[in-house]
């Protein structure tokens, strides 16, 4: 069974567009590209077009608006994403929107979409106004592990220093997976996956291309000879090396990079192709049924094309 585990869809009473005015991008307040909508985003038929063309089962929504949104646009994001489900029997399968510091109201959406929608995870954002690290967000991971969701880190849409990405589309060519990589190393060295042994989480973008650092990463993670060992935040280490993490703990998806294998073959010299599941990021990076079906097609012809298309979906959704 191929699922795709990054795919969005956007409720049309959630666009902040005319839904039929064709692709619109919004800026941030630093005037940084931030997000585009566009009529696919809603057209559920075509994605299914798509998905039929392309030999994909059946993928997971996401929402933007929903990612670390307001309660209503979270509970918009999750009942659409149900009713998907519903109108397409075994071809959308609904995750959790809820803002992790939302607080006892996010707490019980979280419960509602795990205990009565069935889903089986929740999507969040790498960064918004702080840091996924922070010590209150602890009581987010502990409900997280006790409904048995997974949390899947997208990057943030808005970056919360985004004023450097002044030009050039940066945010969102780059900034976005510096955000993610940042949070793998927060993840690890916080301690956070210590803490939680049953945590399942999912990092987008393959960790931002986090495979091309992580020889400069594991570097920085001996701390005597960089000077910080004892610094109470740049001296932290987890409890096993950085690598268990990435090896055993992490689990990574292939969207994010518009379609292109050969990012996904080049991370593969450090990414455990047992930790990585299938994604497209359709219809915002990847938009084509055929491009789609040249990317499912591809990474088929990997060596381990086929434990990534459908060998590790039970990763994130048990007896897939």
């Amino acid at each position: 069974m191929i699922v795709d585990f990054q795919h969005h869809f956007t409720p049309r009473e959630l666009f902040r567009a005319d839904p039929d005015a064709g692709n619109k991008t919004y800026y941030d307040a630093n005037g940084v590209p931030a997000y585009s909508f566009h009529s696919l985003l809603y057209d559920l038929d075509e994605h299914i077009a798509m998905m039929d063309e392309a030999g994909i089962d059946a993928a997971v929504l996401s929402c933007a608006e929903g990612m670390c949104g307001t309660p209503e646009a979270c509970r918009i994001s999750n009942d659409r994403a149900d009713e998907a489900a519903r109108n397409y029997p075994g071809r959308f399968i609904g995750i959790a929107h809820a803002h992790p510091l939302g607080g006892r109201d996010a707490f019980r959406e979280m419960a509602r979409c795990r205990n009565e929608l069935g889903f089986h995870g929740i999507v969040i954002t790498s960064e918004f106004g702080g840091n996924i690290d922070r010590p209150e967000m602890d009581a987010f991971w502990a409900e997280a592990q006790r409904l048995g969701l997974y949390v899947f880190i997208h990057p943030a849409l808005r970056l919360d220093h985004g004023a450097q990405f002044d030009a050039y589309d940066l945010a969102r060519s780059v900034g976005r997976e510096f955000s993610l990589i940042q949070a793998v190393v927060r993840l690890i060295n916080s301690g956070i996956l210590d803490r939680f042994p049953d945590l399942k989480v999912q990092i987008a973008h393959l960790g931002g291309g986090i495979a091309s650092m992580l020889g400069r990463i594991r570097s920085f993670q001996d701390k005597d000879f960089w000077g910080t060992t004892g610094n109470p935040r740049h001296g932290c280490l987890p409890a096993h090396d950085f690598d268990h993490y990435i090896n055993e703990r992490l689990i990574f998806d292939t969207a994010g990079f518009a379609g292109d294998v050969r990012s996904i073959r080049t991370a593969l010299v450090e990414l455990p192709a047992r930790q990585v599941v299938f994604a497209t990021d359709y219809p915002q990076e990847i938009r084509e049924r055929g491009k789609v079906k040249a990317f499912v097609d591809g990474l088929r012809a990997l060596e381990m094309g086929d434990t990534i298309l459908s060998g590790n979906t039970g990763l994130l959704i048990p007896g897939a």
